[in-house]
């Protein structure tokens, strides 16, 4: 190997080290490499655990390909091993059950208002650091056929783009979609920049045949808050678009 390759996370500034950065960002924040990097540990002689999971990417090409992947497929990469290899297979195994798991509750949700909406994806997004953006995709019963997050940063055309929305709206047969996102602020009203993508995304679904129901901005807490004092109004800390007359 050259050079790079005996460069270690030592070698980074501290603040800029995998760990430092998801105590700091959270894991949302970190590349993929980071996290591969962080799951496998440490390096071996002449090998940085930066270059090992770097190797992975390339070889691999994705983290699902990396996920699928055998064991001994994934210790042929030097510096993995037989040990890392069952880390990286455990840790994958974990994600995939949470998901399981977490779709098999879509049932329980009828999504008539926004507030079931906000009840079936706050836990994804609860406290993130950062806008994550989700598609509720509904079959014609509107129940919950899968939930999938499709964008993670500030709310913008390039993060949002109908392709991908509706590519997945597609694929998972969906009859109608709600659209929604977190502001991590706490403040939920919409941004000039969050009613132009929705404008574009609900053109994009009549052209397409999938009716974009509604596009939800959930606050910090992401419930109502209850009335504290008589005659003031109740502040919620969700935002439905739908609701207040903008689509």
């Amino acid at each position: 190997m050259g050079k790079g390759s005996s460069f270690t996370v030592r070698d980074m500034p501290k603040a800029e080290r995998p760990r430092e950065r998801l105590n700091r960002l959270g894991a949302e924040a970190l590349s993929a490499q980071e996290l591969l990097a962080l799951i496998i540990g440490r390096g071996v002689s002449g090998r940085s655990v930066m270059t090992i999971s770097q190797e992975l990417m390339t070889e691999f090409g994705s983290i699902r390909a990396i996920s699928e992947a055998t064991i001994e497929q994934l210790s042929k990469i030097k510096g993995v091993g037989l040990a890392k290899a069952a880390q990286l297979k455990a840790c994958f195994e974990l994600g995939k059950r949470q998901e399981l798991a977490t779709e098999s509750g879509y049932e329980n949700y009828d999504i008539k208002n926004p507030q079931a909406v906000v009840d079936a994806i706050r836990a994804c997004i609860k406290d993130m650091k950062k806008e994550h953006f989700m598609l509720m995709m509904l079959n014609t019963r509107n129940k919950i056929i899968r939930i999938e997050n499709i964008s993670v940063g500030t709310l913008n055309a390039s993060l949002v783009h109908p392709r991908e929305v509706f590519n997945k709206a597609i694929a998972h047969a969906a009859s109608s979609v709600v659209i929604a996102h977190n502001h991590p602020s706490g403040d939920p009203e919409p941004s000039e920049e969050d009613l132009k993508i929705t404008k574009r995304l609900i053109d994009a679904g009549r052209i397409i045949g999938i009716e974009v129901l509604d596009h939800i901005i959930i606050g910090k807490h992401g419930i109502k808050s209850a009335v504290t004092e008589p005659g003031k109004t109740e502040k919620q800390t969700y935002c439905s678009l739908k609701e207040k007359g903008l689509i």
